[in-house]
């Protein structure tokens, strides 16, 4: 900062004031001068406004908004259908067939699970005083809810 600058003018809502413009030159025969670290060339096209960038925690919030909306299934059907198959494996010697009404019917059980677990555990974060989700926060949630031997 230069003296006798305070922090205040640097506030957020105060806008730096900006530098004139580079004097073009005249008919003296003068080499024109390049622009200093304008990030734009004389050769190049101007560059497109820049991405929209949200403050930290917004972004979250929008995708929470999103998925509370949409009913659509959050888990990919084929790597869940595995993971049945798998699970079903170490059960059972013989491959099992599955339908697929009854895949997606397991598949909607345990996101709905997952959704409650998730939200219980965050009132616990909550509860703590925290806006972070702690994996202890989980083990609580389900120690409440009694689901520990899972």
């Amino acid at each position: 900062m230069r003296r006798g600058e305070t922090s205040v003018s640097r506030r957020k809502g105060k806008t730096p004031k900006r530098r004139p413009p580079v004097p073009t030159p005249g008919p003296s025969g003068a080499k024109p001068r390049s622009p200093r670290r304008s990030g734009v060339s004389a050769g190049r096209p101007a560059q497109s406004p820049r991405k929209r960038r949200f403050r930290p925690g917004t972004r979250a919030l929008m995708e929470i908004r999103k998925y509370q909306k949409s009913h659509d299934l959050l888990l990919r059907k084929a790597p869940f259908s595995r993971l049945v198959r798998e699970v079903c494996q170490g059960f059972s010697r013989e491959a099992l067939q599955w339908q697929v009404y009854a895949l997606l019917a397991l598949q909607e059980a345990a996101e709905a699970f997952l959704v409650m677990l998730f939200s219980d555990a965050n009132l616990c974060a909550i509860h703590a005083k925290r806006v972070t989700l702690f994996p202890r926060d989980v083990q609580l949630a389900r120690r409440i809810r009694g689901v520990e031997h899972l």
